[in-house]
């Protein structure tokens, strides 16, 4: 029987450790083979594409994530998952949280994998709900003492800060400039709509470590090449899938390239990650294929326990 799954349910069965756990096992089993994880797939459709991306952990289920780039003020994403082996659809998830849960988890691993052990501060530039995922998980996997914000609108930096003071019990601040968000912090979070540099290198401290979220292509970045400049550690979560970008993925442009490391090759300990406190990291994100169906199979896992 198909289960049906609002964004409350997804809200309710998944904490931030769950997914970020969910998120490391997928990870695990892309590196290993055992995900399998094509680049995402576009149709255009005029005014808007409709956007598929697929996944299929082998012996067990397989799925998409389908959304589309009208623009449209209710427009949701379908998440579907199928029985691996008689083809049946197990769940659809409808709705933002799953995705927006997904891509923040992938974040929090980031941040485990390559931030350094006694991070505690995180600057963040940008307030919507992918900077508060981001946030949300990092505050997972290490033990925050501050949170400060920048976002354009002050109301909206105002209003995040209070949230994670309420929801996370984390102090948080709200600064007026980018560089007072991330000057001397330990995590920066890049989680904007923004196609040109939010962002100096020349701000980060020694030893910070990024996530970037948003725009990072060629003409078309939240933050710029000074920041590859000055990683001695790129990741991202699908190499795969940045270089698949178009226009292409800076971090998958000479002479990035050759750096850009994957993710769950450093999880599993056959790449490289930090070596020293005072390295910078970048973690270029790019939504993995099928880890949206992989925390939609967790979450039919934990209601049906919860029975």
């Amino acid at each position: 029987m198909t289960v049906l799954i609002s964004d409350p349910e997804v809200a309710a069965a998944l904490d931030a450790a769950t997914s970020v756990d969910a998120m490391r096992q997928a990870l695990l089993a892309a590196y290993d083979g055992r995900l399998v994880a094509p680049p995402r797939a576009a149709a255009s459709l005029g005014a808007g594409r409709m956007v598929l991306t697929a996944g299929h952990l082998e012996g067990q289920w397989y799925g998409y994530r389908a959304y589309d780039t009208f623009g449209h003020p209710e427009s949701e994403q379908v998440v579907v998952l199928h029985d691996g082996r008689t083809g049946a659809v197990r769940a659809v998830a409808v709705g933002e949280e799953l995705g927006s849960r997904r891509t923040g988890a992938l974040g929090g691993v980031a941040v485990d994998a390559l931030a350094r052990a006694d991070a505690a501060t995180v600057g963040v530039i940008g307030a919507g709900g992918q900077a508060w995922t981001q946030v949300w998980a990092s505050a997972a996997v290490r033990r925050l003492d501050e949170v400060i914000v920048h976002s354009r609108s002050a109301a909206r930096r105002e209003a995040f800060a209070a949230r994670v003071r309420a929801e996370l019990g984390i102090a948080a601040r709200a600064v007026d400039t980018a560089r007072e968000a991330v000057r001397d912090r330990d995590v920066v979070v890049l989680a904007t709509t923004s196609p040109t540099p939010v962002l100096s290198a020349a701000d980060l401290r020694p030893g910070t470590h990024v996530n970037a979220v948003g725009f990072k292509q060629l003409d078309r970045a939240e933050f710029g090449t000074d920041l590859l400049d000055a990683a001695t550690v790129l990741a991202s979560d699908s190499v795969a899938q940045a270089r698949s970008y178009a226009p292409p993925m800076l971090a998958a442009l000479p002479p990035y390239a050759s750096r850009l490391r994957d993710l769950g090759a450093v999880l599993a300990g056959t790449a490289p990650g930090r070596t020293g406190a005072d390295q910078i990291s970048v973690f270029c994100s790019v939504g993995l294929a099928g880890t949206e169906v992989f925390l939609l199979d967790r979450v039919v896992r934990i209601l049906a326990t919860a029975v």
